[in-house]
């Protein structure tokens, strides 16, 4: 009985062993079949050359240039905030397509939220004062109400 239990064990230990070969190779056959579709799916497809107009060949030939023309000892080619800059050489045009606005920008907003908050402040005490003079008027006429019922009062007596 236990050569039989271990030719059995061997057998199905042979069978679960060709089963692994033959899921592996179709595994590999199937890898195979898709490389090959996504290649013929790339080949189909068909890149169109970008259409550059003169002016932008025209900027990036001067970006280039700009770029060629900078040495290691000079420092970063753009003006700076104070409007000194390293490229006071180069045409004004070359100058005026690098330029950065980013501090400009932000100090504009700054600005601008500043102009806000202070417009708002300015309406916000403006209401406040009319308020203050609409209670003013009603506390004061509360008073006159007040004083002619007690003068009522008193002539009634």
């Amino acid at each position: 009985e236990e050569d039989l239990l271990s030719d059995v064990c061997r057998e199905v230990v042979e069978k679960w062993a060709e089963s692994q070969t033959v899921d592996a190779k179709e595994k590999k056959e199937d890898e195979i079949q898709a490389i090959a579709s996504m290649m013929e799916k790339q080949a189909k497809i068909v890149v169109k050359p970008k259409e550059v107009s003169q002016e932008e060949k025209q900027r990036k030939a001067a970006l280039l240039a700009q770029y060629a023309n900078v040495t290691d000892e000079e420092e970063y080619p753009f003006p700076d905030q104070r409007g000194l800059g390293a490229l006071k050489h180069l045409p004004s045009p070359v100058v005026s397509l690098f330029r950065n606005t980013n501090v400009e920008d932000v100090l504009n907003a700054r600005k601008l939220e500043r102009e806000l908050l202070r417009d708002e402040f300015q309406k916000k005490k403006e209401q406040d004062k009319l308020q203050r003079e609409k209670d003013k008027l009603a506390k004061q006429e509360r008073k006159e109400k007040e004083k002619k019922r007690t003068q009522k009062g008193e002539r009634k007596r």
